[in-house]
């Protein structure tokens, strides 16, 4: 296979490229990224130095660019990780994650029609749904209806319904898996786990927005991974999967484990305001990759967040720099939204 892996810079991108190297070590890689503040090179670098990956340094609404990409490497597929993904930053620029996630997810579906690829698989995310109410048995199945409730949530939706329209309409071979929250190394400081444990380990307050028993199903990346290889390999053309462990934890439930893995005390616990549009719970039903794929989760997320808070103990270089780069201040929602946007100095 010669795969391009579209957001491959990023926390679930680079982990994937690893994976499908570890995995395929014959195949051929390439990884479209554009670099912004959450995309990190440095995530690839054991894999470029070893010759493992070529890198592309673009953006997927770049139609002509992404063409040309998969002309002069022969691509004949594309896993399509990139996405504007902070639930946050979109609150306060919505324009940028439609831009991204809607139009760049166009262009880059027109590219592969041009160029005859054999394969599209589009990540997504099980937010496109809107959330559950806490006290509900529900899930989401492949079928339910979209009902999202941020621009974030919205613009994921819109890139889902591209891809689909360009498998209908132009007869690409397309497949999106809907997967619940990723946790795992290499991922940016402002997602809730590793900031968690960022701040944890410099004995710094963690934010807990005031709904702490709000929801989230949580499975490591690597299961993640796991999940999308098994949809290129056996997955039919035209379905939708999704990919859930069926492990929920609420904000306090994660709070009191990495302050117990990092031995710091729960007086670190900081109550903060909601952002707007915060959802409440999500829970995808995975029974069809479970049934038609055999695809199934494999690391418990208690050892596997420990094994994730162990890993950003021993890896302080790779996100000390990074602290300060989110354009966010998550305490900063009350009374006025705009008041969470860092300043240009940080």
């Amino acid at each position: 296979m010669r795969i391009l892996v579209t957001g491959g810079a990023g926390f679930i991108g680079s982990n994937f490229a690893r994976y499908w190297h570890d995995a395929h070590p014959s195949d051929v890689i390439v990884v479209l990224d554009a670099l912004t503040y959450a995309g990190n090179r440095g995530n690839l670098a054991s894999l470029e130095e070893g010759g493992a990956l070529t890198f592309v340094h673009g953006d997927i609404g770049d139609q002509p660019l992404v063409e040309e990409t998969l002309k002069v490497h022969a691509i004949d597929t594309i896993v399509n990780f990139a996405a504007e993904s902070h639930n946050s930053l979109a609150v306060l620029d919505p324009a940028r994650f439609f831009r991204t996630n809607v139009l760049g997810t166009q262009a880059l579906c027109d590219a592969a029609r041009r160029i005859g690829i054999g394969r599209l698989h589009h990540i997504s995310t099980c937010e496109v749904y809107g959330d559950l109410p806490l006290d509900s048995d529900d899930s989401f199945t492949e079928d339910s209806p979209y009902r999202p409730r941020t621009p974030y949530n919205a613009s994921k939706a819109g890139s889902d319904h591209v891809v689909r329209s360009y498998g209908e309409t132009f007869g690409l071979p397309v497949t999106i898996t809907n997967c619940c929250n990723n946790y795992g190394p290499y991922q940016f400081p402002e997602k809730v786990i590793p900031l968690f444990t960022s701040r944890a380990l410099s004995a710094q307050p963690l934010p807990l927005y005031e709904s702490t028993q709000n929801r989230r199903e949580w499975v490591h990346v690597e299961d993640h991974c796991r999940a999308v290889e098994a949809v290129l390999q056996h997955g039919r053309v035209g379905e939708t999967y999704h990919v859930g462990s069926g492990r929920e934890a609420s904000i306090t439930e994660i709070a009191d484990a990495v302050l117990a893995a990092t031995g710091q005390p729960a007086s670190l616990k900081q109550i903060v305001p909601d952002r707007p549009g915060h959802d409440r719970r999500y829970l995808l039903d995975s029974t069809k990759i479970r049934d038609e794929l055999g695809w199934r989760p494999l690391v418990p997320f208690e050892e596997g967040l420990e094994a994730t808070v162990n890993w950003y103990a021993a890896n302080r270089s790779w996100w000390e720099p990074l602290i300060g780069r989110s354009p966010v201040v998550e305490t900063s929602w009350e009374g006025d939204p705009a008041g969470a946007r860092r300043s240009a100095d940080g």
